[in-house]
């Protein structure tokens, strides 16, 4: 995703979020979760937004006021819009990250 896509898709979920601090660390996360990092979780999310500690992505998930349903309806258009076609399927599969350790 690039900038200018990161930019309108965040213009599109901004009224979701009563507070401009929510709103902002939105777009940071967003912007993680595209990068090109090897892990995404708490801490590199953070980093790559230049936070000291994941304090804040976590605030933002589990204590912010913003429509969780209403993100997920405009992400879910914005996909739809510009990535969709009649009678496709989009299919998520998260199994190619390689875990380590034994459990």
């Amino acid at each position: 995703m690039v900038m200018g896509q990161l930019d309108r898709v965040h213009d599109r979920i901004a009224g979701r979020f009563r507070r401009s601090e929510p709103r902002g660390r939105a777009r940071e996360y967003v912007s993680g979760l595209v990068a090109g990092l090897e892990r995404k979780n708490g801490w590199t999310l953070a980093e790559q937004s230049g936070e000291v500690s994941p304090d804040g992505m976590q605030r933002l998930l589990r204590w912010a006021d913003w429509d969780i349903d209403g993100v997920r309806d405009d992400v879910r258009d914005y996909v739809v819009e510009h990535l969709g076609e009649p009678g496709g399927v989009l299919i998520v599969d998260d199994t190619g990250f390689l875990k380590k350790g034994v459990r």
